[in-house]
């Protein structure tokens, strides 16, 4: 048999199982001696699907373009029937509850080719933008592992960073796809809201904020999935606009000289950028000149209101939190214990429960007209916009967790951390993060990329240009799978 790299692309590990070269029976044994080899490290995996996976071979895989491919799953936003789905809690996982259904995502993927070997690690209902659950223990960063992976698809990037598999499920309600993939040195694109179907669960998750797609090495990785699980189902609320034509197409075609505004500096200067974040996009900047694009300081004005956004975000997140303890407990006909939920989430969801229905209202229409505000800038001839990712690189294990649930803190920090990424969940713009740094010890800093809502196909094109002039593919963490 040729020696395929799994670790690599999931395009040509594919390409090489159509050819012969290998069969989903060997790559899945492949993906579990990668998995058991490295997973004690760094915990990404928490629910292997091991004897599920050689069934649903043995059943026969749709020919789709991922035929046969190993692929992990968030334990959270999209359920896989009969698999275990906890969404980071305790009380879920004592009682060993599996999921009943499919989300559509999920269907879509399996219809791809995917097989699911397990499910990843996530911070509980995904409300930190760290991965260290008390049900599961923290996921650690293959780059280093006393840092964080970022949250909520912590597990998730770890497995692909790591060369567990060449691509996982993730999901995005405030930088969650993004963030991880920024701390793991991944490409990570959050799609525009309604380009990926929340049902038959949702049809407006967290108000709109939150969406499915992957973290993977390449950029055609995340353009030909993206291509597989997009196109609305019936009843979604949200439609994306149509793309001209697929996104695989995209990648490798010209961008042409695009208008492209570059932002160093933390939205209304409150917080510092560290230096290694802010040169992440000045290098990035230097480079899109080098290769013909329009490149000036500018952002939009509205990124700015900072205290609003965190305001009117925060409640929106703290009802749909209460909200959703009322209806695990519906799901499952059970209370949930004492200490069955993490002391974050109750306070969260006690602050929820005091949230007024015209308050839920204000916040709602607050956001909307924020999103016309911010796409004024857009139309204002701007193509994209070049921000940090994150305002630092990958903290440290335990600075982003709260074990006594005081919320003050935690937000003092994350506005700190990731001051960036969640005003693009309020638009429902698409955005992307790059591996296009690294700093002196090591750790990765991902530049982040916005453009118009339902212009994945640019950023799509842009990123692949990246991609060849500053090149991340090389690059492996010290814990890695060989």
């Amino acid at each position: 048999m040729q020696e395929t790299d799994a670790a690599g692309d999931g395009l040509a590990l594919a390409a090489a199982i159509a050819r012969g070269e290998t069969s989903p029976e060997e790559q899945l044994e492949e993906a579990i001696r990668r998995i058991d080899a490295v997973n004690g490290e760094i915990n990404a995996v928490i629910q292997p699907l091991y004897d599920d996976a050689r069934a649903r071979i043995a059943a026969g895989l749709p020919e789709g373009p991922y035929r046969g491919v190993p692929i992990l799953l968030k334990d959270l936003d999209a359920s896989l029937e009969g698999a275990p789905f906890h969404c980071g809690t305790r009380f879920l996982k004592d009682l060993g509850y599996r999921a009943d259904h499919s989300a559509f995502f999920i269907e879509k993927l399996l219809a791809a080719g995917f097989v699911p070997v397990g499910k990843t690690n996530t911070p509980e209902f995904g409300l930190a933008v760290t991965t260290e659950p008390l049900s599961y223990g923290p996921s650690r960063n293959p780059w280093n592992p006393a840092h964080s992976t970022g949250g909520s698809s912590g597990g998730s990037a770890a497995a692909v960073a790591s060369g567990m598999v060449p691509i996982a499920h993730a999901s995005d309600g405030g930088g969650s796809i993004r963030i991880p993939a920024s701390e793991c040195g991944l490409v990570g694109l959050k799609p525009s809201r309604g380009r990926v179907s929340l049902g038959p669960d949702y049809g407006s998750y967290w108000q709109g904020l939150v969406i499915n797609h992957v973290v993977t090495r390449s950029v055609r990785d995340c353009a030909s999935v993206l291509d597989c699980v997009s196109g609305p189902m019936p009843g979604d609320p949200y439609v994306a606009p149509p793309p001209a034509r697929s996104f695989m197409a995209e990648v490798g075609s010209d961008p042409g000289a695009l208008r492209i505004g570059l932002m160093s500096v933390a939205p209304g200067r409150n917080q510092p950028v560290d230096p290694e974040c802010a040169a992440a996009v000045e290098a990035a900047g230097s480079t899109l000149a080098a290769l013909g694009h329009r490149v000036e300081t500018s952002h939009p004005a509205a990124l700015d209101e900072v205290e609003e956004r965190n305001a009117h975000f925060t409640t929106i997140v703290v009802s749909w939190t209460a909200a959703a303890l009322e209806e695990w407990e519906a799901i499952t006909g059970k209370p949930i214990p004492e200490g069955g939920i993490e002391p974050l989430t109750a306070t969260l969801a006690t602050v929820g429960q005091t949230v007024t229905a015209t308050q839920y209202v204000a916040a709602t229409k607050w956001m909307e007209r924020f999103a016309r505000r911010m796409a004024a800038w857009w139309e204002d001839d701007f193509d994209v916009l070049v921000t940090p990712m994150l305002g630092t690189p990958p903290p440290e294990l335990g600075v982003l967790v709260s074990p006594d649930g005081d919320l003050g803190p935690v937000v003092e920090t994350l506005d700190r951390v990731a001051p960036f990424a969640s005003s693009f969940n309020i638009t429902g713009q698409p955005a992307v993060s790059l591996p296009l740094h690294w700093t002196g010890s090591g750790l990765p800093v991902g530049v982040q990329f916005v453009a118009k809502l339902g212009r994945e196909d640019v950023l799509l094109r842009l990123a692949a240009q990246l991609e060849e002039a500053m090149p991340w593919q090389h690059r492996r963490p010290p814990i890695c799978v060989a």
